[in-house]
This record gives structure tokens, sequence and C-alpha cells, in this order.
């Protein structure tokens, strides 16, 4: 294969023209950061996470085709993948994971002891959450967990310390990747009940729409109970106003389970991490 060609074939591994994962790992990261250091935080540490966030998405795309490759010629919206094609090998993909990996962590090696510890845990969720959707209903629960990692690194890089409030920060994110990651599975649900993948979206069945209601309720009020803590202020709240009305907007699109409407739905969730980042933002600039 040309380099070009392959090239190509590998930026595709790693979602390079679909960034709405790197964003949806990276807001919750940005709020944390803001909030650990009251205000803008340190530039070396933005960019690290930065950069680190963009890196770990893509290394999250490796593993997950990987383990999924048998399957995705089976499922409509996955069967053009590059190790579904042959446009990439095994091999190369597991050696793009590892340097991926590689680059990740010596980022992390810039900041401390405590982050370099949480960051093996980090690394842990990401590689074994795409095997998880062979063993339970819920893998969407391990993506939120290692989608949340970001919060704990950011308080331990800027700071030294897990203050308790981050907790809060954390099962929020975590409710609220269960909800648009469930808006997700519901685009592939026929296909994976015949080939045989797990999924929130399968296990709650005719109940999706009442299970994600749930989840964003929980995100809400955690995220109203993480402003309470760290003494958030009038736009903080707004912020969480504006994404408490995109999250009903949400539940408008998934109303019929219309695949393209619940991935338009899974999408529009950037807005909701953009919305509670610009209510941090200003909040900290007034």
């Amino acid at each position: 294969m040309p380099a070009q060609s392959k090239l190509q074939a590998l930026l595709q591994l790693i979602r390079f023209n679909r960034p709405i994962g790197t964003l949806l790992l990276l807001w919750p990261t940005l709020w944390a950061l803001w909030i650990a250091a009251g205000g803008f935080p340190e530039p070396g540490l933005l960019a690290i996470f930065v950069l680190g966030t963009f890196l770990m998405r893509s290394a999250g795309c490796v593993i997950n085709d990987l383990a999924d490759r048998h399957w995705d010629g089976g499922v409509s919206r996955t069967r053009g993948r590059p190790l579904v094609t042959g446009s990439v090998t095994p091999g190369e993909a597991k050696l793009l994971f590892v340097t991926l990996l590689l680059l990740a962590f010596g980022l992390v090696l810039l900041t401390n002891r405590l982050t370099v510890e949480l960051s093996f845990i980090a690394a842990a969720l990401a590689a074994i959450y795409p095997f998880t959707k062979r063993y339970t209903h819920f893998p969407q629960l391990v993506l939120g967990a290692a989608f949340s990692c970001g919060i704990p690194m950011a308080f331990a890089a800027q700071t030294g310390e897990l203050p308790a409030g981050l907790w809060l920060l954390y099962a929020g994110n975590l409710l609220w990747t269960m909800a648009y990651d469930t808006k997700y599975a519901m685009v592939d649900r026929d296909d994976d009940l015949v080939v045989g993948i797990k999924s929130t979206a399968v296990y709650f069945g005719r109940r999706d729409r009442v299970a994600v209601g749930l989840l964003q309720l929980g995100f809400g009020l955690c995220m109203l109970a993480a402003g309470s803590v760290f003494g958030m202020g009038l736009p903080y709240y707004l912020g969480l106003a504006a994404a408490a009305l995109l999250c009903g907007y949400h539940q408008y699109l998934i109303r019929e389970r219309d695949p393209a409407a619940c991935f338009r739905a899974f999408l529009h969730n950037n807005w909701v991490g953009a919305a509670i980042f610009a209510g941090i933002l200003v909040d900290y600039a007034v």
C-alpha cells in the first residue's frame, strides 16, 4: 500500500476526522483543571492534558477496533473500519497502540508522582473497556470510569492532592458518559443483537429513554453538588441550566429511537460539556 494511503488508514483508525470522542474526553478534564487551579491553570499543564487527551482517545480507538475487528464487519456503521477492510493489519495497530501509550506516558512523566500513579489506572480502564462488551451489558460503566480519569489526574497535577469534592465531578461525568454512550449504542442496537455485542441499549430495551433520563438527572445532581462544594457562583449554575436544556433536547431527538437521530443526540453532547465549561470559565473570570 502507498505510504499516503497507509497514513490515511492509520488516521482513520484513530478517528482523526471525528474529534467528538476527544472533545467528550477533554471537557471534563478542562472542568477539573480550572476548578483545581481556581481559574486559568498552569499553561504547561494545560498543554499536557490537551495533548494527552488526544493521544489517549486515539489509543482507545485503536484498542477498541482491535478488540472488535471480528464483529465490526457485521455492523453497518463499522464494516468500513481499517482493520475490517485490511488497510491496517493487527500488527500495525498493536504497534500504533503501544506508541500512543508511550507518548502519553511521556507527557504524564512531566507532572508529579500522584498523577503518574493515576495514569496507570486510566490506561488499564481504557484497555479493558472494549473487551467488556463480550461479558456485560454495562460496558458504558467502564467507559464512564475511563473517561472520568482525567478529573482526578487534573487535580493531582495541579494541586498534588485529591480533594473529596472531585469525586462528585467524577461521578457526574461517569453518569453523563453512560447517558451519551447509551444513545450511541442505540444506533447499533439491531446489529449488536445479531452479532452478540452487549450494551446498556440492548439491556434496557424499550426502557432506554427512561434510563438515559435517569442518568442525565444523576449527572445534573452531582454537578450541582460539586458546585456547592467548590463554592461556584451564578455563571456556573447558568452553565448547568443550559446543559440541562440540551439534555432535554436530546430526549426529544431519541423519542422515536431513529438511529440517525440517536447519533445526532450523541454528537450534540459536545455542547453539554462546552456549556458547563463556559460557565466555569466565566465564573472564575468575573
